[in-house]
C-alpha cells in the first residue's frame, strides 16, 4: 500500500474537519502548524465547512455574549454558550456591523469608536481602526461588510454618513491600510431621514438597503457594491412590494440573495422574495404574521423554534412568523444573516491577519 503523501493529509483529510480540531493539530508540530496556516489550506477548509448544515449564532445579550448551535435553521435546545470579546467593554457598547467566512466586524462604541476584527472560534482578532472613527457611530448611519478580492486579500468596507456626506472606505487585511472609495453622485443617502441597513455578501457583491421614512415617505433604494471592481450602483427594488409602512431585510440561502418584505395592507404580511437573473421572484408568504412585543430571554432573532421563526423588526417590534413544510424546508439552508445585535456565522480558521 503507497503511503499517503502530504497533500492528501492536509488538503483531503484535514481540512474536513471542525475548525477547533484543526485548531488543535496544529500543535503537532511545527510544519503541521505551518501547513494549517497556509492560504491555501485555509481556503480549501473553508469552502468545506461552507457546505455545512450546521452553524453558529452570536447574539450580544443584555450582559453577555452567546453563541447557539443552528443546525438546518433549527436552534439547538440547550447548546447556549457564553464567550468572552477581545476587550474589557460591556456589551451594551457593542454593534455588529458585519460577518463573513468565520470573522465578525464589531464596532465599540466609545470615543474614539473602534473597529475589531474578530474569530470567535479560534479566539483571534485585530484593532482594524485609525483616526478616522473619532466620529460617532450610528446603527443607522455607519455600515459596512467583508469581502476577498481576486487576489485572495480579505476587504473590510466601512460606509459613514456625516453631515451630508457619504464616506465609504475600504481596508486591507494584508496591507493593513485604508484607502477612500467614490460613492455614487447625486443622492441624498447621507441625509439624517435616511437608514442604512447591514450589508450582506452575495455573488461578488455587497447589498445594502437605505430607507426614508420621512420625505419621500415609504422609499427604498437598494445600493449595491461590486467587490472586483469596488464602485457603487443603484438596483431597482421590486415595484409590486412597494408598500407603506414597510420593512425589509437581507440574508442568503444557498448563496442567492434574497429579502424579507414585513408590511401592511390590511393586515400584517411577510413574504420571502428571492433575487435571480436580474429579477425578483417572491417564493413564498409566510402564515400568521404576528408582532411580538416582549421577547423571552431564550428567543434568538431569525432563527427557528417550534416551527415560528422570529424574522425581523418593524419600529423594533420582532415579527414571528409559523412555517408551513415547505417553507421550513426552504428556510432551514440560509446562510448568512446579521444585524446590529446578532450574526449567523460559521466555524472557520480564517484569520484577522494576513
Amino acid at each position: 500500500m503507497e503511503l499517503i503523501g502530504d497533500d492528501m493529509i492536509f488538503e483531503e483529510i484535514l481540512s474536513r474537519l471542525p475548525a477547533k480540531v484543526v485548531c488543535r493539530f496544529k500543535c503537532v508540530s511545527k510544519q503541521w502548524g505551518y501547513e494549517l496556516s497556509t492560504p491555501k489550506f485555509v481556503f480549501i477548509h473553508t469552502r468545506r465547512v461552507g457546505n455545512s448544515i450546521q452553524k453558529k449564532l452570536l447574539s450580544l445579550k443584555e450582559s453577555s455574549i452567546v453563541v447557539d448551535d443552528i443546525v438546518s435553521g433549527n436552534l439547538e435546545v440547550d447548546t447556549s454558550k457564553t464567550v468572552n470579546f477581545p476587550y474589557d467593554v460591556h456589551p451594551s457598547f457593542l454593534s455588529i456591523i458585519c460577518s463573513f467566512n468565520g470573522l465578525i466586524l464589531v464596532c465599540i462604541k466609545r470615543n474614539p469608536n473602534e473597529l475589531v476584527l474578530w474569530n470567535p472560534t479560534t479566539r483571534r482578532f485585530k484593532l482594524i481602526s485609525d483616526d478616522y472613527f473619532i466620529r460617532y457611530f450610528g446603527r443607522h448611519y455607519d455600515t459596512g461588510g467583508m469581502y476577498l478580492d481576486e487576489d485572495n486579500d480579505l476587504k473590510v468596507l466601512h460606509i459613514n454618513c456625516y453631515w451630508d456626506v457619504v464616506t465609504a472606505r475600504v481596508c486591507s487585511r494584508r496591507y493593513d491600510s485604508w484607502r477612500k472609495l467614490n460613492f455614487l453622485n447625486g443622492t441624498q443617502f447621507a441625509s439624517n431621514f435616511y437608514s442604512w441597513s447591514s450589508g450582506i455578501y452575495s455573488g461578488k457583491t455587497i447589498y445594502f438597503i437605505v430607507s426614508s421614512y420621512w420625505i419621500p415617505p415609504g422609499e427604498r433604494n437598494i445600493v449595491a457594491y461590486d467587490v472586483i471592481s469596488e464602485s457603487f450602483s443603484l438596483l431597482r427594488f421590486p415595484e409590486r412590494i412597494e408598500v407603506n409602512p414597510c420593512q425589509v431585510h437581507f440574508l442568503t440561502i444557498s448563496n442567492k440573495l434574497h429579502v424579507i418584505v414585513v408590511h401592511y395592507a390590511g393586515e400584517l404580511i411577510a413574504d420571502l422574495v428571492k433575487y435571480e437573473h436580474d429579477e425578483w421572484i417572491k417564493v413564498f408568504s409566510f402564515n400568521k404574521a404576528r408582532i411580538v412585543q416582549h421577547l423571552e430571554p431564550q428567543q434568538r432573532t431569525n432563527v427557528i423554534q417550534d416551527n415560528k421563526w422570529l424574522i425581523t423588526s418593524i419600529c423594533g417590534d420582532t415579527v414571528e412568523v409559523l412555517h408551513c413544510n415547505d417553507s421550513f424546508n426552504y428556510i432551514q439552508h440560509v446562510d448568512s444573516y446579521n444585524g446590529p445585535k446578532g450574526a449567523l456565522f460559521l466555524e472557520t480558521i480564517v484569520s484577522p491577519f494576513d
